[in-house]
C-alpha cells in the first residue's frame, strides 16, 4: 500500500494502477465479509433446526412415560423407545455444541467449555499399552532420545473385571535438529470415547442377547464405581 506522502510524486499512470490495486483489496475484503456473513447465516439456521429437534425429542420422551402414551405397552418396549430417544438426544446435542462452537468462534467469542472428564477410578487395575515410532533414528544421523510421553486411558471390561488400559505414545526428539516423532493415535470403535472394544461387546450382549436395558447396565456400572449415562452408552 503507498504511503499518503508519496501519493504527489505518482504521475498519472502509477496513480490509476494504484487506485486499481485499491479497488481490487477492497472487492476482495468485501467477498469475503460477504462469504462471512453467508456461513454465519448458514450456522444459525443450523443451531436454529437443531434446537428445535432437540426441544420436539425431549417433548416425545416426556410423552412416553405418560401412562396415556404406555398403555398396552411392555416394560422392554418402553425402554426400548427410551434408549432411542436417549441416543437421538445426545447425538442431536452433540452436533448442537459443536455448530454452536462453530459460530461462537466464527464471531472471535469464547467457545462454550465443555464439562471436563473425570478421570477413570484410581482403583481399577491398569495395564500398559506401550505405542513407539518404529525408527528413532534421525535423518541427520543422530539417534532420538525419549523426552516424554502422552498417555490415554481407556475403560475396558472383561466378564465380571472393569480394568483401564493405558495407551503411552513414548516422545523421541533428536537433539541436533530438533526433529520430534511419535506414534500415532490408534484407532478405536469410538473416536476420543473412553471404551474399549471389549466394553463396547459387553453392552451389546448384555442388551440384545441377555436382553438387559441400558438402564439397568447404568445402575450396574454406577455400583462398580462407573458413572456412564444412558445416553452414552446407547
Amino acid at each position: 500500500m503507498i504511503a499518503p506522502q508519496q501519493l504527489d510524486a505518482l504521475d498519472p499512470q502509477q496513480m490509476r494502477q494504484a487506485l486499481l490495486t485499491l479497488m481490487a483489496e477492497v472487492a476482495a475484503k468485501d467477498e469475503l465479509l460477504a462469504r462471512h456473513a453467508r456461513e454465519a447465516t448458514f450456522k444459525q439456521a443450523l443451531i436454529d433446526k437443531l434446537t428445535h429437534e432437540v426441544a420436539n425429542l425431549r417433548r416425545l420422551k416426556y410423552a412416553v412415560t405418560s401412562e396415556k402414551f404406555c398403555a398396552g405397552m411392555s416394560a422392554e418396549q418402553k425402554s426400548l423407545i427410551e434408549e432411542t430417544l436417549d441416543s437421538d438426544i445426545a447425538q442431536l446435542t452433540t452436533e448442537l455444541e459443536q455448530a454452536d462452537d462453530e459460530a461462537r468462534g466464527a464471531k472471535g467469542k469464547k467457545a462454550k467449555q465443555h464439562p471436563r472428564r473425570e478421570p477413570l477410578p484410581a482403583h481399577l487395575p491398569r495395564r500398559d499399552v506401550h505405542h513407539e515410532p518404529q525408527n528413532t533414528a534421525c535423518a541427520c544421523g543422530c539417534t532420538m532420545k525419549r523426552i516424554g510421553q502422552d498417555i490415554a486411558e481407556r475403560l475396558d471390561y472383561e466378564p465380571g473385571v472393569f480394568t483401564v488400559e493405558r495407551h503411552v505414545r513414548g516422545k523421541w526428539a533428536c537433539a541436533h535438529c530438533q526433529k520430534l516423532v511419535q506414534a500415532p493415535v490408534p484407532a478405536h470403535v469410538i473416536d476420543k470415547g473412553i471404551p474399549t472394544a471389549g466394553l463396547l461387546a459387553q453392552v451389546l450382549v448384555a442388551k440384545f442377547l441377555d436382553h438387559l436395558p441400558l438402564y439397568r447396565q447404568e445402575r450396574i456400572f454406577e455400583r462398580a464405581g462407573m458413572l456412564i449415562a444412558r445416553s452414552t452408552l446407547a
